[in-house]
C-alpha cells in the first residue's frame, strides 16, 4: 500500500501555474517559485497538494496540519537532483483508441495530395474507419495502452480522448467503452468525447445530401446510445470546408448539449469555415486546431473571452508539422486579443501520429513564437480548462490533485529547448509516484 503522504524534495524550480486559467500577459505567468540551493519541496497527502515552497515554510504547513514530514510512515521522499517541478502535463485533443497505422498516406501527400483529397479518395480517416470497425474492444485497449505508457513517460497524466473511428452507433459505443476501460485502469485519467461527426460515414456517401444524412444519424441514433452508455463527457464535430458546415455542426452540438454532452469543436484546421465563430457562438469549452481562423472568428473568440465562459483555443502544432503546413495558428494575436490558449497532440494515426505533448510544448515555441512560460501554462492549467478541470487540476495548489512532474532540467527555460529528450525523471498521479528513473539514468 502506497503511503499517504509523498515529498518531492530538492528542487530549483517549481511552476505552480496558481490563480487559474491563463489569458493575454498572464499566459506567460508560470507562478514560479525558485531557489539556487533546490531548497523547495512539493508536499501531497491524501492524493492532494498540500504545499510548495522552500523547506521551511512546508514543514510549518505540515506543522500546522498535525504532519511531521520526518515520520517515515507517512511520507514517502523522493529526491529530485535539483531539477523543476510542473504540474502534471495535460492533453486536451486526442484521437487515442484507433486501429491500423497509415504511413502510406506519408508517401501521397509527398507526391501532392492533400487531406481531403486523400479523404475523398476513400483514405485519411475512413481507411482508420475500416480497420477500427473490424477491432474488438480489447484490442483497442491494448493499442490506447502502448501508447498511453508513451505518454505518460513524456509527463503526461491527463489525457483527452475521442472516438470518431466507428462512424457508426456500435463501433463509436465500442470506441468509447474502451477509453473508459483504460481510464479505469489509469494511471493516466481519461476525458472520453464523443465524436461521431468526424467524416461522413462511408455507407452515407454518394447519397444525395450525404452530410445531411449522416448528420440525421448522429443526431437520432448515435448520440441518445452515447448519453445512455454515460462515459463521454462531451460532443465534438469536425468543421471544415468538404466535411461539416457550421449548421450541421450546430445541429449536432446542440443535439448533445440537450443530452448533457458539453461542445467542444475541431475548427478552422484548413480554411476558415465559420468554426470560431460557431463555437463562441455555443460557449463551447474549446475551439481545436484554429490553422487558418478568420479575423472574425478570432473578434468572436476575444469577446467570448471577455466573459465568465472563454472558449479555450487549442493550438496542435505537431499536425501542421506533420501535414507541411503553413500554417501553425495565430498564437500571438490570440493570445494578444486575450483567448486562452492551450496546446495538444492531436494524436492519431494519420495526420499527428506523435503522443509526445513534450515535442509540442518545444513546437509552441520554435513554430509559434510562445515563450517557455507561455507553452508550458498551455500544456498543464490552460489545457485543464479546456477540458473544464480548471477547478481541480493543471496546478500546484494547496487542495488541487496532486498530478506532478519532476523534470532532469534546472529550469523551465530548458524543457523545451531539449528538443524531443527524454526529460522526465518522475511522475506523480492523485499522489501517488506511477513513474520514477531515480538518479536520472
Amino acid at each position: 500500500m502506497p503511503l499517504p503522504g509523498l515529498l518531492l524534495e530538492g528542487a530549483r524550480e517549481v511552476a505552480t501555474m496558481a490563480g487559474g486559467l491563463r489569458r493575454g500577459g498572464a499566459q506567460a505567468d508560470a507562478g514560479l517559485l525558485a531557489a539556487d540551493d533546490a531548497a523547495l519541496v512539493v508536499a501531497c497527502w491524501e492524493g492532494r497538494v498540500l504545499a510548495a515552497g522552500r523547506r521551511d515554510e512546508v514543514a510549518r504547513r505540515l506543522a500546522a496540519e498535525g504532519l511531521d514530514p520526518d515520520d517515515a510512515g507517512r511520507f514517502e521522499r523522493v529526491d529530485v537532483g535539483g531539477g523543476v517541478v510542473t504540474p502534471g502535463l495535460i492533453d486536451p485533443h486526442t484521437h487515442l483508441v484507433f486501429a491500423g497505422s497509415r504511413e502510406g498516406e506519408i508517401e501521397l501527400r509527398r507526391r501532392g495530395a492533400g487531406y481531403l483529397e486523400i479523404l475523398a479518395a476513400g483514405g485519411g480517416i475512413l481507411s482508420t474507419v475500416a480497420a477500427t470497425r473490424r477491432a474488438s474492444v480489447d484490442e483497442l485497449v491494448a493499442s490506447g495502452r502502448r501508447w498511453l505508457r508513451e505518454m505518460l513517460r513524456h509527463g503526461v497524466t491527463t489525457v483527452e480522448a475521442k472516438s470518431g473511428y466507428g462512424l457508426e452507433r456500435d463501433a463509436e459505443l465500442r470506441q468509447l467503452e474502451a477509453v473508459g476501460r483504460l481510464d479505469g485502469q489509469g494511471p493516466v485519467e481519461l476525458v472520453p468525447t464523443f465524436l461521431g461527426a468526424h467524416a461522413v460515414a462511408p455507407e452515407f456517401r454518394g447519397q444525395p445530401a450525404a452530410a445531411d444524412a449522416y448528420v440525421r444519424d448522429v443526431v437520432e441514433v448515435q448520440l441518445p446510445a452515447v448519453a445512455a452508455q454515460g462515459i463521454a463527457r462531451f460532443c465534438d464535430v469536425f468543421c471544415e470546408e468538404g466535411v461539416f458546415t457550421p449548421a450541421q455542426a450546430r445541429r449536432v452540438l446542440e443535439a448533445g448539449a440537450r443530452l448533457g454532452l458539453t461542445p467542444r469543436l475541431h475548427a478552422d484546421e484548413l480554411r476558415p469555415s465559420g468554426g470560431a465563430e460557431l463555437a463562441a457562438s455555443l460557449r463551447a469549452a474549446a475551439a481545436d486546431h484554429l490553422g487558418v481562423p478568420s479575423p472574425e472568428g478570432i473578434d468572436a473568440l476575444a469577446r467570448a473571452a471577455e466573459g465568465s465562459s472563454p472558449v479555450v483555443a487549442t493550438l496542435l502544432p505537431a499536425t501542421s508539422l506533420f501535414l507541411k503546413a503553413e500554417a501553425y495558428g495565430p498564437a500571438r494575436e490570440l493570445i494578444s486579443r486575450g483567448v486562452p490558449l492551450a496546446l495538444g497532440t492531436d494524436f492519431n494515426p494519420g495526420t499527428s501520429p506523435t503522443p509526445n505533448l513534450q515535442l509540442v510544448l518545444s513546437l509552441g515555441v520554435l513554430r509559434m513564437g510562445l515563450s517557455a512560460a507561455e507553452a508550458l501554462a498551455a500544456v498543464t492549467i490552460n489545457a485543464a480548462h479546456a477540458l473544464r478541470l480548471g477547478d481541480t487540476h493543471g496546478s500546484i495548489e494547496p487542495g488541487r490533485q496532486a498530478d506532478l512532474v519532476a523534470w532532469d532540467v534546472p529550469s523551465i527555460e530548458q524543457i523545451p529547448y531539449w528538443l524531443g529528450a527524454d526529460l522526465v525523471r518522475t511522475v506523480v498521479k492523485r499522489g501517488r509516484m506511477v513513474k520514477d528513473r531515480g538518479d536520472g539514468a
